[in-house]
């Protein structure tokens, strides 16, 4: 970890006890997180894609310590968050705030627009109500809301306006890392437009920190400076946005790649991906080897034994693959 680095996390893994039986004692099961190791500077948009169930949620959630890692190392601004109390950890949880994928369920339905971004700064600051109430009117209309739309309920907003809503309450006690965790996937497109413009001009009026969790390739490369792609809890490509596109390295970036449509129905599907199903990451038994193997057009005998590890092929582009 340098200077720059807000965060870093080491060789971090997740693994998650299963039991065959009611009775029967946990073992070591679901492979979420498969020792990943990144770095995001102050200031950066880093983000984070990969099909479902391949632990980007997970690894997140590792990140804000809601759950504890099995290994590895988090650190967070120089400080070893990995294995500290939650009374320790208490004074950090202010500058790491999440927006979640679903703007209704995180919200709740019994508080009105003031209490849900007010509720933060009275376990955060020492503000008298009405300060409280000053501050969360600023923040709405930071956001695009209105002052009035205080006085409502979560049902009385929009999908995007109770997104935006789910953003103020993030910003609310300053953060420096906001995880934003597919926050325009269950949006209109036209919305989402908004959201992803509204979050660029957070991150310039906040001098925020973001780590970006998507599955559109699109909104990733416009909002995000560098671009992790993991599959089945390990990162197996990390590039700037610049070069991810132009030249990817590793298969599965190109099989993900040649999965966004195109404008022009005629151009034909280009993919060389064999049609083997994506491994079960609950599977205590995962592949051997480079988990993309089995689908891998280029797989070497070495990919079945031996788990390559991310080397940086070029000048910060890093790749985890034989080829």
């Amino acid at each position: 970890m340098t200077s720059d680095d807000l965060l870093a996390v080491k060789d971090l893994k997740k693994y998650f006890p299963m039991r065959k039986g009611l009775f029967a004692k946990p073992r070591i099961g679901a492979q979420a997180v498969a020792g990943v190791s990144f770095a995001i500077k102050k200031g950066e948009s880093f983000g984070l894609v990969g099909e479902s169930g391949c632990g980007k949620t997970t690894l997140a959630r590792l990140i804000l310590r809601l759950i504890r890692p099995t290994a590895g190392r988090i650190t967070f601004d120089g400080i070893d968050i990995t294995h500290i109390s939650r009374k320790a950890m208490r004074p950090l949880r202010h500058r790491m705030q999440i927006i979640f994928q679903d703007p209704y369920g995180s919200l709740d339905p019994r508080f009105r627009a003031a209490s849900v971004v007010t509720e933060p700064l009275a376990a955060r600051h020492r503000m008298s109500k009405a300060q409280r109430r000053q501050e969360a009117a600023r923040l709405l209309i930071k956001v695009g809301l209105n002052a009035q739309d205080m006085l409502k309920y979560p049902h009385e907003f929009s999908g995007g306006q109770r997104q935006r809503l789910g953003i103020a309450r993030a910003l609310s006690v300053q953060p420096d890392l906001v995880v934003a965790d597919e926050p325009v996937s269950a949006l209109d497109v036209s919305v989402q437009a908004q959201i992803i413009n509204l979050l660029t001009d957070l991150k310039e009026s906040f001098n925020l920190t973001y780590l970006f969790i998507s599955h559109d390739l699109n909104i990733v490369e416009y909002l995000c400076d560098r671009i992790a792609v993991m599959y089945l809890g390990r990162i197996v490509e990390l590039a700037p946005k610049s070069i991810f596109r132009s030249s990817p390295r590793h298969p599965y970036t190109q099989m993900l790649l040649d999965a966004v449509p195109r404008p022009n129905p005629h151009l034909p599907i280009e993919t060389d991906v064999r049609e083997e199903e994506t491994p079960n990451p609950f599977d205590p038994h995962p592949p051997s080897g480079c988990g993309f193997h089995p689908r891998c057009p280029y797989m070497q005998n070495r990919c079945r034994v031996n788990s390559p590890s991310l080397i940086e092929a070029d000048k910060d582009h890093y790749v985890a693959c034989y080829r």
